[in-house]
């Protein structure tokens, strides 16, 4: 019996410490992923790839499908559909960043060691790269 109940305890214990998994939306028909170029800054292609992560109970997830040193392709789900973005490309005080127009305004995207900080008007998002 003893046993029996440290089992459940453990299963129970276990359930609290688990780290719940985000499930990546189905990829867009249309995607379009183009390596960058190998000439750029590491710093710069450090943002291409997909990211996913939560504000509050909505998760969200990006693709940076294309990325050069002006310019770059974004794909946008809050888990409602995709959304296409082009985005400019800057580099403000030797640090790259990229700016775009969402629903709600002006937006942009830095990178924070092996996070990508997302910036709003209603708030900020951190997102994680997804493999």
């Amino acid at each position: 019996m003893k046993g029996v109940i440290l089992l459940l305890v453990i299963l129970v214990f276990s359930l609290f410490l688990a780290v719940p998994t985000m499930a990546f939306p189905p990829l867009p028909e249309d995607l379009n992923v183009v390596q960058p170029d190998p000439s750029l800054p590491k710093e710069l292609v450090a943002f291409f790839g997909k990211w996913e992560g939560k504000a509050g109970a909505r998760e969200f997830f990006l693709i940076v499908e294309k990325i050069n040193e002006e310019k770059a392709t974004l794909r946008l789900s809050n888990g409602y559909g995709w959304e296409t973005m082009s985005a400019q490309v800057v580099k403000e005080y030797g640090k790259w960043k990229i700016w775009f127009t969402g629903r709600h305004g002006q937006n942009e995207l830095t990178l924070r060691g092996k996070y990508l900080d997302v910036f709003t008007k209603s708030g900020s998002v951190v997102l994680t790269r997804v493999p």
